[in-house]
């Protein structure tokens, strides 16, 4: 069941009438039953995935609970016998027991992603190599269902057992409670990847119901909705007919493509996001923000701290620390510093653990090459970029141009060129013909296509543009507007009538400007696929 299917609004009808009539106590229990009935409806079948990270995650967290626990009660108990190094020793001993329940319970989750995920991947590669050694030899495809949502419930049960680990979180006793944080049905298609410690107080605790709460949840629903309905999947249209015919649509064209990509991209994904904040505030859940105005962002690098910034943080605090701090990079660091000067040595652990994060970033957002190769462009931009950092200090004491608006614009468009040109791997999705289509833009002269009515044959007719040069006015006029403040708490300030005409025109412009597909069920989000 997605967001957009027809079923999903009288499912959550039905959800929030119960869930505000209940008893307060049973409310958690409630959006379990929810959950799991949701995932059900998806996928019978998958049912054993969720449940397996569940029950594994849940039984390796009490294991190095009670292992600390025990730590603490022996060492009070013989604290008077035992010498400083005894001490440390028996410490050392009880961590590493806690490691290898930690390591084992990772290996097993991401060992059950990486099969459904990326076995045919590996598979694929392999006949690649057996062909190019001349061998007529070919492995046959596994018949694996990717589970929904797999890879977000997997990142954020794994990122509580680590906390547990490192003692930052409690680990949680009842089993269901723990379900529910690994299972809550709005984050499933497309996270935000939550915290246990951000998200498990308002998940669990009692909800009486405020008016005004819920409104901006509905509020915040109808809008992710718009972005999704209205502007997405309108422009998909153009988008696709662009990218699946790069025989045709060659020069110009890949620029038109990866702009409209670029603008569909940020629609349907921060839409789906808006609708899983929106339900969960009506729900009473706070649930963290996961894009911060990311097209105003004046640097790659300021891009992505405002970009899908849950999957930014768990990927940083996961593994560019660890990586960047665990003794053999240290050793490494030492050795490089004592070779290669000091400038250089202490930039190989930055460089090696953003290596590793770009390429977990890549494989993580899908099976195939050109995910790789875009984690690693990214790698190379963020890279080269730190590197000229002295050349553009350099630059900015010569010419006074910093924070003044032309400039601050040139950033902001830079900044959507450059990932709009990184973006081409993930619109082709073939890395050799990303590399020959990208290179048409300078070998292939239409860009009259851009004023001589060309624009109309992609599928778009003059109301279509017309629609979504309204809607992205719309996207860019409330981007300015939460820069003072929240949006909605401004417009609930309005009279009455002020508001009723703003949120049923927002109502009236997605039940009739959105873009339905067959059986008046919109397209999925493109982060289902992840």
């Amino acid at each position: 069941m997605l967001f957009t299917s027809y079923a999903f609004p009288g499912f959550m009808a039905v959800l929030f009438l119960l869930y505000y009539l209940i008893p307060g106590r049973f409310q958690w229990k409630l959006l379990l039953a929810a959950s799991y009935l949701f995932y059900f409806m998806a996928g019978p079948s998958w049912l054993l995935y969720i449940l397996t990270t569940t029950a594994t995650v849940y039984l390796a967290a009490l294991r190095m609970e009670k292992m600390g626990l025990q730590q603490k009660s022996y060492l009070k108990a013989h604290r008077e016998q035992l010498s400083k190094e005894e001490k440390k020793a028996y410490k050392d001993r009880v961590k590493a027991g806690q490691w290898r329940w930690l390591l084992a319970c990772l290996l097993l989750n991401l060992g059950i992603l990486a099969v459904v995920k990326y076995s045919n991947f590996a598979i694929s590669n392999v006949n690649g190599l057996l062909r190019a050694a001349g061998s007529h030899r070919q492995l046959g495809f596994w018949d694996i269902a990717l589970p929904m949502g797999i890879s977000f419930y997997t990142f954020q049960a794994l990122g509580y057992l680590i906390d547990v680990y490192r003692g930052t979180v409690a680990a949680e006793h009842n089993p269901f409670k723990l379900a529910l944080f690994v299972s809550f049905f709005p984050q499933l298609i497309q996270g935000p990847i939550s915290r246990f410690g951000d998200l498990a107080r308002s998940l669990y605790e009692e909800h009486a119901f405020e008016a005004r709460r819920f409104c901006f949840g509905l509020e915040r629903i109808l809008w992710g909705y718009f972005k999704k309905l209205v502007i997405a999947d309108r422009i998909l249209t153009g988008v696709n007919t662009i990218i699946r015919d790069p025989g045709t649509y060659r020069g110009a064209w890949v620029f038109v493509g990866m702009m409209f990509y670029a603008l569909e991209l940020y629609a349907d994904f921060t839409g789906g996001i808006d609708i899983t904040i929106g339900i969960a505030q009506a729900l009473g859940i706070g649930v963290k923000e996961n894009f911060n105005r990311p097209y105003f962002s004046k640097s790659v690098k300021e891009y992505w701290r405002r970009w899908h910034i849950t999957m930014g943080t768990w990927f940083t605090d996961y593994i560019f620390y660890p990586i960047s701090v665990c003794k053999p990079m240290l050793r490494l660091s030492r050795s490089a510093r004592a070779r290669l000067g000091e400038n250089i040595g202490k930039r190989v652990p930055i460089y090696l653990s953003s290596f590793a994060v770009w390429l977990a970033t890549g494989i993580w957002h899908g099976a195939s090459w050109n995910f790789v190769v875009w984690g690693l462009g990214n790698w190379v931009v963020l890279m080269i970029s730190q590197e000229l950092e002295p050349l553009y200090a350099r630059f900015h004491s010569r010419f006074d141009v910093q924070g003044t608006g032309g400039f601050r614009l040139f950033q902001v468009l830079r900044t959507i060129l450059v990932m709009s040109c990184l973006r081409t791997f993930d619109c082709y999705r073939d890395v050799p013909l990303t590399f020959r289509m990208f290179g048409t833009l300078f070998t292939e002269h239409n860009w009259q296509i851009l004023w001589d009515g060309s624009l109309l044959g992609i599928g778009l007719g003059g109301v279509d543009y017309g629609v979504l040069l309204a809607g992205l006015a719309a996207l860019v006029a409330v981007s300015l507007l939460q820069r003072g403040g929240s949006v909605r708490e401004r417009i609930a300030a309005k009279p009455y009538p002020v508001r009723f005409l703003l949120w049923y025109g927002l109502f009236l412009a997605v039940l009739l400007a959105g873009a339905y597909g067959i059986g008046y069920d919109a397209s999925q989000f493109i982060y289902n696929q992840f």
